[in-house]
Parts: structure tokens; sequence; C-alpha cells
């Protein structure tokens, strides 16, 4: 599903569509300039390495001419030892040279839309309460949950897709879903 979002007056229009295998290098130049070197340290990559994004929910921005403009990922976790099927989101990555041009807002309304109608019941993720927020995600139901290595625990928000999907959750976030295909020994001749 593409969507195409004329984000700001006299701005170029981004298209939100899905990620494909010829997007990766040009997302992880964009996260490096955008997130720095520590990104990969972060208790969230943690939960996504060796793994691949949830099933239909990788996104990139593209801009007029086609470049990556943003990017937004979305993992499948387990709420503690054999707890309930959630959605990790991360990570969420303008150009820095587009910032507060409404790209990351409409990249999170496609993900979370996108997240609901293929059916998933909770995102959670780390990040600031008055940015996220305003998307639906709070801490109030996070109170019993944990990630896996640091972070700040007033961080660790949550929206729930289907009322009462974080009822009884606890524990530390478990990674699940599709693991990377290991690649093949090559054979010396």
């Amino acid at each position: 599903m593409e969507m195409s979002v004329e984000l700001v007056a006299h701005a170029p229009a981004f298209m939100m569509v899905a990620e494909t295998v010829a997007d990766v290098a040009a997302r992880e130049a964009l996260l490096d300039r955008a997130m720095g070197p520590k990104r990969k340290t972060k208790s969230s990559e943690k939960l996504r390495r060796g793994r691949r994004p949830s099933e239909g929910l990788a996104f990139v921005a593209r801009d007029a001419s086609g470049g990556v403009a943003g990017t937004v990922r979305l993992w499948d976790v387990r709420l503690g030892e054999g707890g309930a099927a959630a959605l990790l989101l991360g990570p969420l990555a303008v150009d820095p040279s587009l910032k507060n041009a409404g790209i990351g807002s409409a990249l999170m309304r496609h993900a979370i839309a996108e997240a609901a109608r293929l059916g998933h019941a909770a995102i959670l993720l780390v990040g600031d309460a008055p940015y996220y927020g305003r998307f639906g995600f709070s801490a109030a139901r996070t109170g019993s949950l944990a990630m896996p290595g640091p972070y700040e625990r007033h961080r660790l928000l949550a929206l729930e897709l289907v009322d009462g999907a974080l009822d009884g959750a606890m524990g530390t976030l478990k990674a699940a879903g599709r693991k990377l295909k290991a690649q093949a020994p090559t054979l010396a001749a």
C-alpha cells in the first residue's frame, strides 16, 4: 500500500512505501547520519539483531527523486517468557536535512495503520513520550515490562491496537519472528 503525503506547502511530496532490498544501503547510511555510531549498541538493537522486520512492516519515505528520506521498521517480540506477541517499533529516522517536514509523523501514522490492518495487538518502543504521545503511546501499560540491557524505564512506551492487549503483560521483551538467513559457507577450491 502506497501513500502520498504533501507534507509542507511548497515542499515536494513524499511517498510512504514498503522497503525493498535495494533500499538497504541508503537506509543504513540514513540511520548512521541521523542516529550516529552508537545506534547499534542500544537495547532495542539486541531485539533486532539476527532478525528480519515483521512481515509487511518495514517502510521508507521516498522523495520526489526516489531517494530514501526516512525509515521505520517494526519487529516481532514476545512480552516476557512465553508471553503474548507484540511489535517493537524502531528505529524511526529522517534525513537530518529534512527534519520538521512531517516525514517522521507520516511514517509513524503509516506504520501504526498497517500494523493494525495486519491484525497486530500492540506496539512498543523506546523513545521520547512528548513526541510519541501524539500517536497514542505512553508508559501507562509498560510498568511490568522491561528491555534486555540498559534503558530508561520512562522511555519504554506502548500503544494498544486492541483494547486489553497488554493486560497482564510482564517480563523482559524477547526477540521473535523471522530470523535472517545465515550466509552459506563458501567452499575452498
